[in-house]
């Protein structure tokens, strides 16, 4: 029987990594990238800046890793400096259209649906889409890293240094807007409700 080899965690790569082993960055590159990819995209709309933007979180935390605490999880790092650098392309180059193109892999993923099927779910996800990119950035950000990432209200806040109330707030007028655009009553919006919890 094959004896199970243990992964090294996080904190003992971010260590390695400090002591100048560029192995340790290379496993947690594999380890990270399609999160960090998934939300560059996400916040862009782009994909050839969300591989750019990939690589520049990556190149970040070679450079910067002497001040990543290998004791604190590494994900909240990683998402909160892949908003920052989507804050400041969106900034500099100001592209609000394409959402989420990874959105429809996950839907396809599942099982392979009819043409009809296809074409449905292709407009289902061309409307969300477009919902999600009229939201206003702040609104947009809170909501690729709640649904896309599912992360915590917590997570969310710490990582946008912003607080817990306000990723609520973001997030039920968000949500409030998307029923609008899509057309949606509030029961039927399964979705999109929000609890406050």
């Amino acid at each position: 029987m094959a004896e199970l080899v243990e992964q090294p965690r996080d904190r003992d790569l971010l260590t390695r990594l400090q002591g100048g082993d560029l192995e340790a960055l290379g496993t947690l590159y594999d380890r990270h990238h399609r999160r960090v990819y998934r939300t560059a995209l996400a916040v862009t709309s782009d994909a050839e800046a969300a591989a750019d933007l990939l690589q520049d979180v990556f190149l970040r935390l070679h450079r910067f890793s002497h001040r990543v605490d290998p004791e604190r999880p590494l994900e909240p790092w990683l998402y909160r400096v892949t908003t920052n650098l989507a804050y400041t392309w969106l900034k500099r180059r100001n592209r609000w259209r394409r959402y989420l193109a990874e959105m429809r892999e996950w839907i396809l993923r599942e099982r392979r649906p009819s043409p009809h099927q296809m074409l449905e779910r292709d407009e289902q996800v061309t409307r969300v889409r477009a919902a999600i990119a009229a939201l206003p950035l702040s609104q947009r950000v809170v909501v690729v890293l709640y649904y896309v990432n599912d992360l915590s209200l917590q997570e969310i806040s710490q990582i946008l240094e912003i607080p817990a109330g306000t990723v609520k707030s973001r997030l039920h007028y968000a949500r409030r807007s998307l029923r609008k655009r899509l057309g949606m009553q509030s029961d039927l919006a399964s979705e999109v409700r929000y609890e406050y919890t």
